[in-house]
């Protein structure tokens, strides 16, 4: 039985880039560059996993909130469900090209790495801007219910204490860790970024 010629076109041009890609490296440097490629696959999984489970646990704490009898639990359930429609929209949207490599050669999950790297940069970017709106949203909701909440605020002024300083205090946190990972993930990605160019030089 004749083999398709367009199969066996197809597995000699992967074929190819996968040894040019590695051929031009030393053992050691391709062994460290497959040890961070792991490394950084199983953190990428790993921390999907864990924002899943926050987001899950973002929505069980609103559907807790939606049964409480005060306005503010109803308020802050649909604010919350909003916020996590919101993010796992944007999420979903900058990991797009993330998920997997176009090919099983090292070049192209180093290059997976590097869009990797972006995206984070990018979610770190938009959830300092999510935070903003957050207190915006909260603000403005506020402001338009005002005659509504205050009676709320009468019957339960300790709620409402507590979350006006959670909110102060919650703020200052994020913005920081954000910061912080941001730095990391920037150096990160100078990291990545000097992979490449040590692949290309040699390549060249």
């Amino acid at each position: 039985m004749m083999n398709d010629p367009m199969t066996e076109d197809r597995e000699l041009d992967l074929w190819r880039e996968q040894w040019t890609s590695v051929a031009g490296q030393s053992p050691e440097f391709q062994r460290q560059v497959q040890k961070r490629i792991k490394l950084e696959d199983r953190r990428f999984w790993l921390g999907n996993l864990l924002t899943a489970a926050v987001f899950a646990g973002m929505l069980i704490f609103a559907v807790y909130l939606s049964h409480q009898a005060s306005w503010l639990g109803r308020g802050w359930a649909t604010g919350v469900c909003v916020l996590v429609f919101v993010s796992v929209t944007y999420r979903l949207w900058i990991l797009r090209r993330t998920w997997r490599a176009q090919t099983q050669s090292i070049r192209a999950f180093v290059e997976l790495w590097h869009r990797r790297a972006l995206a984070r940069i990018r979610l770190l970017r938009i959830s300092i801007y999510l935070s903003v709106g957050w207190i915006i949203f909260c603000a403005v909701l506020t402001t338009v219910n005002w005659a509504t909440i205050r009676r709320d605020v009468m019957a339960h002024p300790t709620d409402w204490l507590e979350l006006m300083v959670a909110t102060v205090l919650m703020q200052p946190v994020l913005w920081f860790g954000a910061m912080w990972l941001r730095r990391r993930k920037v150096a990160e990605l100078n990291e990545v970024t000097r992979v490449l160019q040590e692949m290309e030089t040699t390549n060249d």
